[in-house]
């Protein structure tokens, strides 16, 4: 098994040339981080990097295999999630939650990728009725989001083909239940990966 550290050094590889975080942390500060044998430095800096700019899946696989040797487990789920952004794309919303008094959802829900509600997109069945799309939610910077609460989230759509027509701007449903739990404006579509 190729350890942590090799693998951040392999994820660095794979940047293009250029490439800085918004502080100016580059591929090469990385590889510094080998003489002072400080991975976890090396880690935020490469995750810097891949926070405003599409990076290939294979380098999300390393920096997700990286993590779970060191057992930053969220940090792992994240590093995947971005890695099927890189492969399939994705949705990046505003979500507004429905309250515990007037929604189906009484408690928080883990934000971590593992909620997967339907979502009405706009799709109509041949008698006018919603057809749901399913995908799965990640919550940026909250580890949970409780009923009534607001975030900025990510989806990753189970079908992406049904996606498509879905623009910035649009107003999205939740659903968990037969009771709509939440509605999301889109702020943005996240582009799969192109070499």
């Amino acid at each position: 098994m190729t350890d942590a550290f090799t693998l951040l050094l392999q994820a660095a590889d794979l940047l293009p040339d250029g490439v800085r975080t918004a502080e100016g942390g580059t591929a090469e500060d990385v590889r510094d981080c080998g003489w002072r044998h400080d991975w976890e430095f090396a880690f935020d800096l490469l995750l810097a990097m891949g926070r405003a700019r599409s990076l290939p899946p294979p380098y999300w696989g390393l920096l997700a295999d990286a993590a779970g040797q060191v057992g930053r487990e969220r940090t792992a789920r994240w590093c995947d999630w971005r890695r099927g952004e890189a492969e399939r794309g994705g949705v990046r919303a505003e979500l507004v939650l429905a309250g515990a008094d007037a929604g189906w959802r009484t408690t928080p829900f883990a934000g971590d990728g593992r909620l997967r509600p339907m979502w009405d997109i706009g799709l109509r069945t041949a008698t006018g009725e919603p057809s749901l799309a399913v995908a799965a939610l990640w919550v940026e910077d909250e580890p949970f989001l409780a009923p009534g609460g607001a975030a900025a989230v990510r989806l990753a759509p189970l079908t992406p083909e049904l996606w498509q027509g879905v623009a910035v701007g649009d107003r999205l449903a939740l659903y968990e239940s037969a009771v709509p739990g939440g509605s999301a404006r889109v702020l943005g579509i996240v582009a799969s990966f192109r070499a």
